[in-house]
C-alpha cells in the first residue's frame, strides 16, 4: 500500500503528521481486515473534508476535567483516531484501577470501523463497548425521513490464549460505505436496505443515498439506533444525528461524539472471570458450524493475499498523493 504510506508522510489536503499517521493507520487496519467499506475508500472523503474546513487536520485533543470514572476528551474537530491516542490509554488505566470507566470523546470525525477502539482495550484484558452517532441516514421505524445515523456499535471481550472476541456493526441494514461501493460498481443492493425519497423500497444505491437507509430488524434496530443517540450524543454531550444535517448537506464526514465503556472482568466478576468465560467460549466453538465474531477478520489480517482496490479509487489516491 505504497500510496497510503505516502499519504502518511505528506497529506496534501492539509493534515499534520500526527493526524495523518493516526488516520492512515486506521484506514490500513480496516483494509487489512478485509473491510473495504472502511478502508482506503475513506481516504478521499477525509481529504475532501479537511480541504473544506469540516475536519481539523491539525487537531490537538486534550483531556477535560470530569468524574473519577470518566475520561473526557475534547477532540478539537479532528479525526477520532487522534483523540483515541490520548483517551484510550487513560481509559484502560482507569478501568483497571476502578473496575469500570467510560470515555466520552467530543467533537471528532469518526469515519472508521469501530472495532479498533474495543480491540485495543480487549488486548489489555478489558471488556469494552463503543458506539457513535453520525449524519441522519436512517429512517425511524415507520418513517420516511432520515433521522438516525447508521450508529455503529462495537463490543470486545478478552481471551486468555486467543485473539479477543470482537464484533462491530451498524444498526442500518447495510453499511453506508457498502452502498457507496455498490454505486461505484453499478450494482444493486439487496432488498430491504433502503427507501427512496418517497418512502418506497428500492435496491438502487443512488436512490437510497438520496432517500434513506433502513435499520436491521425493523423496530429492534431502530431502538438500538435510539440508544446510540442517547449515549453518544446525550451522555457524551455532543450533537444528535438530526442536528448534524447541515454538515451532511455540505458533504463532510460525521463530526460528533463517541461513547466507550471499559470493564475489568476480574475486578467485577472475580479472579476466575476470564477462565469461566474462556470455558464458555470453548463450548461455543465446539458447536458444529459455529464461528466466533471477528474470527474471519483476524484470519484475513494474517493472510498474505493481495489487497484489491478498484482502478478508479487508485486514480483518486494517486492524485491525492501528488502522482
Amino acid at each position: 500500500m505504497e500510496i497510503l504510506n505516502r499519504l502518511e508522510r505528506e497529506w496534501r489536503a492539509g493534515a499534520d503528521a500526527a493526524n495523518t499517521h493516526a488516520t492512515a493507520d486506521t484506514i490500513l487496519a480496516a483494509e487489512a481486515d478485509g473491510t473495504a467499506s472502511h478502508g482506503v475508500l475513506q481516504a478521499t472523503g477525509y481529504a475532501a473534508a479537511i480541504r473544506a474546513g469540516l475536519v481539523n487536520g491539525t487537531a490537538a485533543p486534550r483531556l477535560l476535567p470530569g468524574p473519577e470514572a470518566a475520561v473526557i476528551v475534547a477532540g478539537d474537530g479532528g479525526s477520532s483516531a487522534t483523540a483515541y491516542a490520548l483517551g484510550l490509554p487513560a481509559l484502560a488505566e482507569r478501568a483497571e484501577a476502578l473496575g469500570a470507566a467510560v470515555l466520552c470523546v467530543r467533537n471528532v470525525a469518526h469515519y472508521a470501523a469501530m472495532w479498533h477502539e474495543v480491540e485495543f482495550l480487549a488486548e489489555r484484558g478489558l471488556a469494552a463497548f463503543a458506539c457513535t452517532a453520525n449524519f441522519p441516514y436512517v429512517a425511524p421505524h415507520g418513517g420516511r425521513r432520515p433521522f438516525f445515523g447508521t450508529n455503529p456499535i462495537a463490543f470486545a471481550f478478552p481471551r486468555t490464549d486467543a485473539r479477543p472476541v470482537v464484533f462491530d456493526f451498524a444498526v442500518s441494514t447495510m453499511a453506508r460505505g457498502s452502498i457507496q461501493i455498490a454505486l461505484r460498481a453499478g450494482a444493486n443492493v439487496p432488498a430491504g436496505v433502503g427507501i427512496d425519497r418517497d418512502g418506497r423500497p428500492t435496491r438502487d444505491p443512488a436512490a437510497i443515498l438520496a432517500g434513506a437507509q433502513t435499520a436491521f430488524g425493523d423496530h429492534k434496530g431502530a431502538a438500538l439506533a435510539l440508544m446510540v443517540e442517547l449515549l453518544a450524543a446525550g451522555i457524551v454531550g455532543d450533537v444528535f444525528s438530526d442536528e448534524a444535517e447541515a454538515e451532511a448537506i455540505a458533504g463532510g464526514v460525521p463530526v460528533g461524539g463517541v461513547f466507550v465503556l471499559a470493564l475489568s472482568p476480574e475486578r467485577l466478576g472475580g479472579p476466575d472471570a476470564l477462565s469461566r468465560a474462556e470455558a464458555f467460549l470453548g463450548r461455543l466453538e465446539a458447536e458444529p458450524g459455529a464461528r466466533l465474531p471477528g474470527a474471519r477478520r483476524h484470519a484475513r489480517r494474517n493472510s498474505s493475499a493481495p489487497y484489491v482496490v478498484p482502478a478508479s479509487l487508485m486514480a483518486e489516491l494517486r492524485a491525492l498523493a501528488g502522482d
